[in-house]
C-alpha cells in the first residue's frame, strides 16, 4: 500500500501532533507499506530526503518559528501544497491519503481527493474540534466552521486520538469516528523498579500557551518549596518569558531550569531521570509528554480534562486536578513529595499503564483503517 501522508507540521517542525504523524509514518513503512509525507519546510532543512524510510518532501509555507503554526504558515502550506500534492499524486500514485488535522491539511486533502478520486482518511488531534483549543479554534472556526462539515462528511474514514476528541468532534460532526489514541514506542521491556532522583526531578514539557497553563507551574512548586526537588520547564512560547519572570518573582530560580525548545530526542532524555510530571494543561487529547511520562516511569500530576484522564489511574499512578484548582494541584505534588514510598509505586503503576499504548498496536490499527479506505476506492 503507498500512502500519502498531509500534515502542517513534521518534526522538528511542531509538536505533539507532528510527532504523532512521524511515528505512524515510519510504523507503516516498517510493516511494508510506502509513505510520502509532505510537510512544511524551514531554513535549514532539506526539500527531499528519507526519515527511517519514510519519503519526505518539505515545501515552503512561510512558517517562521518551529512551535507556532499560525494562520499565514497554514494557508501558505495549504496554497503550496495544492501544487505540490498534485505532483506527488502523479509520480508516487498513492492508493490512500491519510491527513492529519481537519485544518488546514484536511481541506488540502479533501480538494486533492475531489480532484483525483483517491480516498482519505482523517485523524483529528484536538486542536481541529471547534472548542478543543478555544485559544486557538475559537478565533478561526467563526470564520471557516460553515466550510468544514464536508472534510469530515466526505472522508472515507475517520479517527480521534482520544475519547474526549472523539465525542467533543461527534458533538459537530456526526459521522463515524473511530478512536485509536496515540502511542508510544515501548523500546525493551525494563524492569518493574525504578530508582528516585534526589532531589526529586519534576518536568513540564510543550507549548508556553494558555492551553498548557505553564505559569501554574511556578505558582504550584511556590507552596512546595520547603521540600527537596528541582524543576524542568522544557519548551517556548508566548508565555516563555512571563512564566520565567514569575519563577524569579516567586524566589525560585535556582529551582527551575528552562532550556527553551528541545529536540524530541532532548526531551526524551529529560524524561529518562526525571520522576514526575507536571502538565495543568486547560484542554488535551492523549499528549505525547503523557505517553512518554508513562513509558518511562514517571508520576503524573495533571488537570481532569480530555485525553488525560485516559492516562492517570487517580491515586494509583498519579493525580487528577481541576485545572483551575490551584490548591489541589498544590496539595497533590505535597502528598506525592513527601511520601517517597507512595511516589516509587506511581511512577511503577505508571511502567505497567504504558503497555495500553503500545505502538505496534496502534499503528496496526492505522494500518487497517487505511486499508480499508484503499480497497473500498479500488
Amino acid at each position: 500500500m503507498r500512502v500519502l501522508v498531509l500534515i502542517h507540521e513534521y518534526p522538528p517542525i511542531g509538536g505533539g501532533g507532528g510527532q504523532v504523524a512521524q511515528d505512524v509514518a515510519r510504523g507503516l513503512v516498517k510493516l511494508g507499506h510506502q509513505v510520502q509525507v509532505l510537510a512544511p519546510y524551514m531554513k535549514g532543512q532539506t526539500i527531499n530526503s528519507l526519515d527511517e524510510g519514510v519519503r519526505l518532501t518539505r515545501i515552503p509555507s512561510f512558517r517562521r518559528k518551529a512551535f507556532i503554526g499560525d494562520l499565514l504558515a497554514m494557508s501558505g502550506y495549504l496554497f503550496i501544497g495544492f501544487f505540490a500534492g498534485l505532483w506527488l499524486i502523479r509520480s508516487f500514485k498513492p492508493h490512500v491519503i491519510h491527513v492529519h488535522f481537519a485544518v488546514p491539511a484536511g481541506v488540502l486533502a479533501w480538494i486533492l481527493s475531489r480532484l483525483t478520486g483517491i480516498p482519505y482518511v482523517l485523524t483529528s488531534h484536538l486542536g481541529d474540534v471547534p472548542g478543543g483549543v478555544p485559544e486557538k479554534t475559537d478565533r478561526w472556526f467563526k470564520w471557516i466552521y460553515p466550510f468544514t462539515p464536508r472534510i469530515w462528511h466526505d472522508a472515507a474514514a475517520v479517527t480521534a486520538i482520544s475519547d474526549f476528541t472523539r465525542h467533543l468532534a461527534l458533538s459537530h460532526y456526526p459521522v463515524n469516528i473511530i478512536e485509536i489514541p496515540n502511542g508510544i514506542e515501548m523500546g525493551s521491556p525494563r524492569e518493574k523498579n525504578v530508582e528516585l532522583n534526589n532531589p526529586v526531578r519534576i518536568v513540564f514539557a510543550g507549548r508556553f500557551v494558555h492551553q498548557k497553563n505553564p505559569l501554574f507551574v511556578p505558582q504550584i512548586m511556590s507552596a512546595v518549596k520547603d521540600l527537596d526537588w528541582h524543576c524542568v520547564m522544557i519548551g517556548d512560547g508566548e508565555l516563555w518569558e512571563e512564566t520565567n519572570l514569575q519563577i524569579e518573582r516567586l524566589g525560585l530560580k535556582d529551582r527551575f531550569t528552562l532550556p527553551g525548545w528541545s529536540t524530541p530526542a532532548e526531551v526524551v532524555n529529560v524524561f529518562k531521570y526525571s520522576d514526575i510530571l507536571l502538565l495543568p494543561s486547560q484542554t488535551e487529547g492523549i499528549p505525547l509528554t503523557g505517553l512518554q511520562a508513562l513509558v518511562n516511569g514517571l508520576a503524573i500530576v495533571t488537570s481532569r480534562v480530555g485525553g488525560l484522564t485516559e492516562l492517570v489511574d487517580h491515586g494509583r499512578n498519579g493525580y487528577l486536578n481541576n485545572p483551575s484548582d490551584i490548591k489541589a494541584f498544590q496539595e497533590s505534588m505535597r502528598s506525592i513529595l513527601m511520601n517517597k514510598g507512595a511516589l516509587q509505586n506511581a511512577r511503577i503503576a505508571s511502567l505497567n499503564k504504558a503497555e495500553k499504548f503500545d505502538l505496534r498496536v496502534i499503528v496496526e490499527s492505522y494500518q487497517e483503517v487505511l486499508q480499508i479506505a484503499s480497497r473500498e476506492h479500488s
